[in-house]
């Protein structure tokens, strides 16, 4: 095993030392297009060509051209960038790029600087115009995409700040990673023309993917944990210095019954939670595709793991609630707590307020009276209030179409985060 393991490794070494040619995407276009048949076996060459560039970045492991890039400080973007991003930038880890053009109102749109990695591209703007700029940008310009060559990155999120006099703004923005095969990127927007209605705009800008961050870990998870209403998936991580992701899938019946239930998942390196930065899902064949994004690792890592330690839960209940008179002190259900804070009816029908943690959602309701059973019509007037106890909890009525006064609530479950100290150890060597 150790020959086997000593020949990959000299093989990968080998294979990184290829130099991927400048003139790649032209080579390839050009054979594309000039398919005449006495040429075929040069057609074939270059795509071999291909073949052998695209293993070497697998077997780098997605590292792009795989060596550390020290380039220029983007200046000027101090008050917007602090933590992970304020320290690559005075390392001088981003690309300069300050390509120009001009929106419809005559506003002024820099591209100061870029930086990219398997993760994210993270891209540093300016608007500047002397007759001054919205201060609501996002109703009359917005940033939408980047494409290029194997290449459609969306948006992601970002930060804007406006000087005192509405002059100018900086801003930076995050999209999906590029490719490292991609020379230049267009920059896709939208702006309000002189009709009012919104039209694209782009701006092109030369990109040098040997600028791009080099990945610290690159790993397959494949684990998977069965939940209440179905299970969840861990397929990968993938840590670079600008942040660190899990992507995962998950069947889960009552996922979106719960309010941001993945970010209960933690990654814990040296014993010691990352910060979670946001979580997003998105519908695929498999199900639910699902990614967590954490901040970066730090640079001694010694222990890396990944703790389920609450998911989305569902309790069966089966309670009948008698309404004949209020407590001052909560039902229990299932070690959660009910408030059932007033009982009335109006034109709209019959109203309960009531009030649970944050995270409880009841599944099932309806009100019982002499001679029917009434289910829930529809929840109105949600908020966070301090119950008599000071506990912050969510308030909420629900809303029964009839008039008849109830006599007993009834509860057939409930949705809720539930702890299940799920625990995965990835490698860090």
């Amino acid at each position: 095993m150790n020959n086997i393991e000593k020949r990959l490794a000299e093989e990968r070494m080998r294979m990184e030392s290829i130099t991927v040619p400048d003139e790649l995407e032209m080579r390839l276009r050009s054979a594309l297009n000039t398919a005449a048949p006495k040429r075929k076996k040069r057609i074939a060459a270059v795509w071999k060509i291909a073949a052998v560039i695209l293993v070497v970045v697998v077997l780098s492991g997605n590292n792009y051209n795989a060596f550390a890039y020290y380039g220029k400080q983007l200046l000027g973007f101090d008050e917007l960038i602090h933590g992970t991003l304020k320290q690559l930038n005075d390392e001088g880890m981003g690309q300069i790029v300050d390509e120009r053009t001009h929106l419809e109102d005559g506003t002024e749109l820099i591209i100061n600087g870029i930086m990219t990695d398997a993760n994210q591209l993270i891209m540093y703007y300016t608007l500047t115009n002397p007759n001054g700029i919205e201060e609501q940008q996002g109703d009359h310009f917005r940033l939408s995409k980047i494409s290029g060559f194997l290449t459609d990155s969306n948006v992601g999120g970002g930060t804007s700040l406006i000087n005192e006099d509405h002059t100018e703004m900086k801003g930076t923005m995050s999209f999906d990673s590029v490719s490292p095969f991609s020379k230049k990127l267009t920059l896709h927007f939208w702006q309000i023309v002189q009709n009012g209605q919104m039209a694209e705009g782009t701006i092109t800008f030369p990109y040098n993917p040997n600028a791009a961050l080099q990945t610290k870990i690159k790993q397959s998870i494949n684990k998977s944990f069965k939940v209440d209403k179905g299970s969840i998936t861990f397929r990968s991580i993938t840590a670079t210095p600008t942040m660190t992701v899990i992507d995962g899938t998950l069947n889960v019946a009552n996922f979106d019954r719960v309010r941001l239930a993945l970010d209960s998942i933690e990654l814990k390196a040296n014993g010691i939670p990352i910060e979670i930065i946001g979580s997003g899902i998105q519908s695929s064949f498999r199900g639910m595709k699902f990614d967590i994004s954490y901040d970066t690792l730090p640079k001694q890592l010694d222990s890396l793991e990944l703790v389920m330690k609450q998911f989305v839960g569902y309790e069966k209940l089966n309670e009948r609630i008698s309404l004949a008179s209020l407590s001052d002190e909560p039902l229990i259900l299932d070690g959660k707590e009910l408030w059932v804070k007033k009982v009335s009816t109006t034109s709209k029908g019959v109203e309960i307020t009531i009030a649970t943690a944050e995270d409880v959602m009841l599944d099932g309701v309806s009100i019982e009276t002499e001679n029917e059973i009434t289910s829930l019509k529809t929840t109105v007037n949600q908020n966070v209030s301090e119950q008599k106890n000071g506990q912050l909890m969510k308030e909420r009525t629900l809303l029964f179409d009839t008039v008849i006064e109830p006599e007993y609530l009834l509860i057939k479950g409930m949705h809720y985060m539930k702890a299940y100290n799920n625990v995965i150890k990835l490698k860090v060597d």
